[in-house]
């Protein structure tokens, strides 16, 4: 772990870091600007989308290898590293995606996907792919027949956690901007592949993608979703009109769905902390064990009567031990974390709920 960390941390000063602020009003640019002198920050003066977001910091990138990454992501040191390993290796490696889980540290399937054809959309608006999560036939929209535990080339990677080479982006561009948000990592996947480069998805290293936190699942993110998903088929499936009618009016039912759900689910509040044990890194802990109180935590006297436990960075846990810890806790109880030196505990236990972001003073 130990080379690991130096030949990330020399990895870290051969690269520039971009952080794009779509107009958030948390005041959050300014207090990391405080912070991190080294990155450099772009303010939006209004929310552009995804797409335009990124491609705003691609313009001004000069690096090699271009990282993707969403804001609700914790990778482990050397995930970059990894990556960059594996793609130097394969020549004709366009992009790379890696293993991703929820905060509860389940697998996140979108982690590897297949070209969302016809037959591929129909079986997942259906629930034919939820029903046969395996299969090659009715699952070829998340590659449920491939291991989530083996690298194998993938037709389509989250935009999540991206790796591409900066040659690649240079034939192929960046994102769609008509995509406000959704399906424009689809798009550029496929872009890659026909451009003749090949994306990856490689097991060698797993980070946490807190799904549900880019928007909140509420009605807007079903409008955006579902026209994101139309505006694709529109750009790249031709085929008979009747079917292309019948594949927009099953999208338009799975939405009404989706709606439904959420007016049943939208009243749920997220589980009420108490009983909270620590563990990591002592001198976090010991930071950490006074200010409990002050957003409605107790100490357990261990991690059986406790109904959370909050990991710790530093000494004791790296980024990367404490993701194989959710994995092996995540039966047990609600999983949080601290990283050492900041002022918060985040987790979630739903891929599809928010989660807890904690200020602490």
């Amino acid at each position: 772990m130990e080379k690991a960390i130096a030949a990330n941390d020399q990895l870290i000063h051969n690269t520039e870091i971009f952080v794009v602020d779509n107009h958030s009003t948390d005041e959050s640019i300014e207090y990391l600007q405080n912070k991190f002198q080294r990155i450099k920050f772009i303010d939006n003066e209004e929310n552009t989308g995804f797409a335009k977001a990124n491609n705003l910091a691609l313009s001004k990138a000069i690096g090699k290898y271009i990282l993707f990454l969403n804001p609700d992501t914790i990778i482990a040191e050397d995930s970059i590293a990894t990556c960059i390993s594996f793609m130097e290796s394969k020549l004709r490696a366009g992009a790379v995606g890696v293993r991703m889980i929820d905060g509860h540290g389940d697998f996140l399937k979108e982690s590897k996907r297949g070209f969302p054809s016809p037959w591929a959309a129909f079986c997942k608006l259906s629930g034919l792919t939820a029903a046969f999560s395996h299969s090659r036939l009715f699952a070829s929209y998340y590659l449920g027949h491939l291991s989530e535990h083996e690298n194998n080339p993938v037709a389509i990677l989250s935009g999540a956690f991206m790796v591409i080479r900066k040659e690649v982006l240079d034939k192929t561009g960046g994102f769609d901007e008509q995509f406000f948000m959704y399906a424009e990592d689809i798009d550029l996947s496929y872009r890659i592949q026909q451009a003749g480069f090949v994306n990856y998805y490689i097991a060698d290293t797993t980070i946490i993608h807190f799904k549900g936190e880019s928007t909140k699942k509420n009605l807007q993110y079903v409008k955006l979703f579902y026209k994101a998903m139309d505006q694709f088929m529109r750009k790249h499936i031709n085929g008979p009109s009747l079917f292309l009618f019948f594949m927009k009016m099953a999208v338009w039912f799975r939405s009404r769905l989706a709606s439904v759900a959420y007016l049943f689910h939208r009243k749920d509040k997220n589980k009420k902390y108490h009983q909270s044990f620590l563990e990591g890194d002592k001198k976090n802990i010991d930071q950490l064990k006074p200010l409990l109180p002050t957003i409605g935590r107790t100490i357990a006297p261990n991690a059986e009567e406790s109904d959370e436990i909050i990991l710790c960075e530093g000494d004791r846990f790296s980024f990367k031990e404490i993701i194989e810890q959710i994995q092996q806790k995540k039966q047990l109880v609600s999983i949080k974390i601290h990283a050492a030196n900041s002022h918060s505990i985040v987790g979630s236990d739903y891929k599809d709920r928010n989660g807890e972001s904690i200020a602490i003073d």
